[in-house]
């Protein structure tokens, strides 16, 4: 049994890839196939779209007032170089094997299909509950344009609070009521997202780069108008005197870093459409690193600027950037921009992600671990629409139940597991399979991979020792689903028993 639970996926092509068509080409002669369509600057432009969004409108804020004051900029720093350790190891993985699958395809071929599998159910906590945990973050802006709408017409269009947030908070790691009944525009973001990513990856990726430029250009003007409202004040103590285990103080500062990195989640999700690049040799390593380097440029200015603008302990809100900016009557009208950005910033996270999760289970599927119907693709627009289906209903009903915080912290924890595992996979990689063409090496892999698994597993440690109990209990349900289901249909591994 634990030959079959580490036997590692081939990495040479298959035999049946066609001549010119990118190695690891990952489909079945006969059957639909995924889509080329995307190139480096769709790359980019996705990974823009995936990072910028719930961080800089949202866990800002609220991690500063909570956990780090005006030092929050240095947890966007060490979360943004475990992220940028752990992106320089997904460029070389992502240009040598260019399949859907992300850090699941990576660690099946390097450190087993048990491993594989665990690393693909965290995956599924991330982009699943990513697009649940940021849905109802869209809501709140929402209702907060509803709201400003109905200042400006004297009119009562806003929704009640019964039925734009969440009817279950978690207390002690149980779901505990909080009075409303149900988060109606977080269904409905859900709903439109989804059926957006049904009809096609082109037509995806054109919207969200339509999205993306809006919101850079809120963000832009953002930094340029608020930079002369800045009170150097405001970031006076820097990094405010501990008062307790991770509430400011150095510790404050490693505590915000593990809520913060819920920010860079969508980085990796370009890796996820690696099957669906151009070419994606050249073009993966641009995407991934490109957009890493533009997001946590970004972050940093605009947590400078924010804590600079309004003192930190008010800006713990739903949505902080308006909460700072209300501070100041003559930039009303920017406030304003600003929740219309944080809605097309929040929107183009839902979409990386809502993208990302199906094709996960497509690759899942594909090797035999979860129902094969997770790898259907619709013959016309060329998508995994069975996928996309199911992951938009569990995504709507978990952003129509919960809120935003736990799932929140979930999501970090799954990708920083995942995160570690590519670090190491990459390491092995080396030793086991030199002689593999590597279009992007790491630099200084000896150093890089073990200090980006360390730094991924300290973050990880930050959020898992206060939520133990409910990333436990989404392993144990997964490991049932693996050895119920997974470990007797795995494809690798019935093929590997018939060759004897």
């Amino acid at each position: 049994m634990s030959r079959g639970l580490f036997i590692t996926k081939p990495v040479e092509p298959a035999p049946h890839v066609d001549a010119g068509e990118p190695a690891h080409a990952d489909h079945l002669q006969g059957e639909a196939t995924l889509k080329r369509a995307l190139t480096a600057k769709h790359l980019v432009m996705l990974g823009i779209g995936g990072v910028i969004g719930a961080g800089i409108f949202v866990l800002t804020g609220q991690a500063a007032a909570a956990h780090a004051g005006p030092a929050v900029v240095l947890s966007f720093v060490l979360a943004g170089f475990a992220c940028a350790l752990a992106g320089l190891c997904y460029a070389e993985f992502a240009a040598m094997l260019p399949v859907s699958g992300s850090a699941y395809s990576y660690s099946y071929a390097t450190l087993g299909e048990f491993v594989a599998w665990f690393i693909g159910w965290c995956l599924v906590l991330e982009y699943l509950f990513a697009v649940a945990t940021v849905s109802v973050g869209w809501s709140g802006y929402f209702n907060e344009l509803l709201q400003l709408l109905s200042d400006l017409t004297g009119t009562s269009i806003a929704l009640p609070k019964e039925l734009a947030s969440a009817p279950f908070t978690f207390v002690n790691g149980a779901p505990t009521p909080t009075g409303t009944v149900i988060n109606l525009p977080a269904i409905g973001i859900v709903a439109a997202i989804s059926w957006l990513c049904y009809v096609g990856i082109t037509q995806s990726a054109f919207v969200n780069a339509i999205i993306v430029t809006i919101k850079l250009v809120v963000i832009l003007l953002f930094l340029a108008v608020a930079v002369r409202y800045i009170q150097p004040e405001n970031w006076h103590p820097f990094i405010p005197e501990s008062e307790g285990p991770g509430k400011f103080g150095w510790g404050g500062i490693a505590r915000a870093a593990a809520i913060v990195f819920f920010s860079y989640i969508g980085f990796d999700a370009v890796s996820t459409a690696a099957g669906e690049a151009k070419n994606p040799q050249r073009d993966m390593p641009i995407g991934i690193l490109g957009s890493l380097f533009i997001c946590t440029l970004l972050y940093i200015l605009v947590s400078g600027t924010l804590t600079g603008i309004a003192d930190f302990r008010i800006l713990n809100t739903p949505e902080p950037v308006a909460t700072a900016l209300a501070q100041y009557t003559s930039l009303n009208w920017l406030r304003g921009l600003v929740v219309i950005g944080a809605l097309a910033g929040l929107s183009s996270v839902i979409l990386v992600m809502a993208i990302a999760q199906p094709r996960i289970f497509y690759t899942m599927s594909k090797d035999g671990l979860i129902p094969r119907f997770f790898s259907k693709i619709h013959p016309k627009y060329q998508t995994p629409y069975v996928g996309t289906i199911i992951v938009g209903i569990l995504a709507a009903s978990l952003a129509a139940s919960f809120e935003i915080g736990v799932l929140g912290e979930l999501v970090s924890m799954g990708t920083l597991l995942a995160f570690a595992t590519v670090c190491i996979g990459v390491l092995v990689l080396r030793y086991t399979r030199p002689d593999l063409p590597r279009p992007f090496r790491v630099p200084l892999a000896i150093v890089v991979c073990p200090v980006g698994a360390l730094a991924c597993l300290f973050l990880f440690w930050q959020a898992f020792s206060e939520h133990w109990r409910l990333m436990t209990a989404w392993v144990a349900i997964g490991m049932v689903i693996y050895f119920v289901y997974g470990y007797r249909n795995s494809k690798i591994r019935k093929a590997a028993i018939a060759a004897g």
